[in-house]
């Protein structure tokens, strides 16, 4: 019998994680010790002009080591960026779509490793939507994740949308017919998808039928970092104050400085030039100085860190202290429960909207959905779960594995459509 020669790729942007064909049907691949998904991230070490992924790449970038460190590189794909170069020091620059296609060769150097064969098929998920109210664009973002497949060394690249694969990973733990919401809030989208599931329906291959309603936006965990951000540190480097004639400072380097994947272009030695000529604009010196700080010692990465775990300790304890001492030693900025909610509000109003809009488009009540299929990240937030479940009173809440149950889903289905 043929070796089987597919994967599925959940290529995602906080974690990613891919499985392989087993005896006994699908496994997640372990890519770093212990861990079956690992952080989508890439150091490029300007030192020795090598790389590294996932955990390393960000203990890499913590030890201090001269380089470049990539997150969130999943939200290129969709935006300018991705025809782009980046420098990676010492005047070594590399295009955006490179990133992603050695992050993509390392998940399946690794897999490959533990199936023992090549690796030339592979399903990979997909966000309902890359890019918001732009189908030319969105489907660009689908080519060019592609063509770095391809590149990375798969022959055939198929695709199957994310929250339908949290479905099949829900639909083999029951035993009878439901509509289920899948409710998929990772890092870069919240998507919804209405599913009929049960055992009549899991021998099909194709489920089409099955897909009441698809729906998504571009709003999700590292929107929710990028606000807290904005909200609780970075007035500590001057945003939002006014300058000598009461105007405020410009906000642009600010918005760059508290989003995952722009940070890196904060420090382009031009954007350093723009900086320093904009000492006059403010009255607040001292905080000009901590963002000069930040900008100099590189440390946008290390505050969004920061950021997420402010949100994190907020949503499970109610407040939260976020050391600042990077900055300056002694500074630290308090966070609470009601900031949180006050910086978050719109984003998870515009997150349950699309929930409830989900709903609208199947043509269905809220009383004919069973169950709401929780997955991704972002859903360790209660306050946002319980803000869309309350739009589903009667239905079954049910939290999946938050960070494989997309990757398992992709690989049943990657399962049923190769072995054919």
């Amino acid at each position: 019998m043929p070796v089987p020669d597919y994967c599925a790729i959940d290529f995602g942007t906080s974690n990613s994680a891919i499985a392989i064909p087993t005896v006994d049907g699908m496994r997640l691949v372990e890519l770093e010790p212990g861990f079956r998904t690992m952080p989508t991230a890439v150091f490029y070490n300007a030192e020795d002009e090598t790389r590294c992924f996932g955990r390393e790449a960000v203990a890499a970038y913590v030890d201090g080591f001269d380089g470049r460190l990539m997150r969130s590189i999943k939200s290129i794909l969709g935006s300018d960026l991705m025809e782009q170069s980046t420098e990676i020091g010492h005047g070594i620059s590399i295009q955006y779509l490179d990133v992603v296609i050695g992050y993509l060769k390392h998940l399946k150097r690794v897999a490959e490793t533990q199936h023992g064969d090549p690796l030339r098929r592979v399903i990979i998920g997909r966000p309902v939507r890359f890019v918001d109210g732009h189908e030319e664009r969105d489907a660009k973002a689908q080519a060019l994740l592609e063509a770095a497949a391809r590149a990375a060394g798969f022959a055939e690249v198929a695709f199957q949308f994310e929250p339908i694969a949290a479905a099949l990973d829900y639909e083999s733990t029951i035993d009878c017919g439901q509509i289920v919401l899948v409710a998929d809030i990772g890092g870069g989208t919240s998507d919804f998808s209405l599913v009929r599931v049960g055992p009549t329906h899991r021998r099909r291959i194709e489920r089409h039928d099955d897909i009441l309603a698809n729906h998504g936006i571009h709003v999700a965990g590292t929107d929710f970092d990028q606000s807290v951000n904005l909200a609780a540190i970075m007035p500590a480097l001057g945003y939002g104050s006014a300058g000598p004639t009461g105007r405020r400072v410009p906000g642009k380097v600010y918005f760059d400085l508290a989003t995952w994947h722009l940070i890196n272009t904060v420090y382009t030695h031009n954007r350093a030039i723009e900086l320093r000529e904009m000492i006059s604009m403010y009255a607040d010196l001292e905080g000009y100085q901590r963002l000069m700080t930040a900008v100099g010692k590189r440390l946008g990465h290390h505050l969004a860190a920061l950021a997420e775990q402010a949100k994190i300790d907020v949503a499970q304890h109610g407040c939260g202290v976020i050391d600042l001492a990077a900055l300056e030693a002694g500074l630290e900025a308090a966070f609470t429960d009601a900031a949180q909610a006050e910086a978050l509000d719109h984003k998870v109003m515009r997150i349950v909207q699309t929930a409830g809009e989900t709903l609208q488009q199947a043509g269905l009540r809220a009383e004919q959905v069973s169950a709401v299929y929780f997955t991704g990240g972002s859903t360790g937030l209660r306050f946002l779960t319980e803000r869309i479940a309350g739009l589903f009173p009667h239905a079954k809440q049910v939290a999946g594995d938050r960070f494989s149950s997309v990757a398992s889903g992709l690989g049943i289905y990657a399962m049923r459509r190769f072995r054919h």
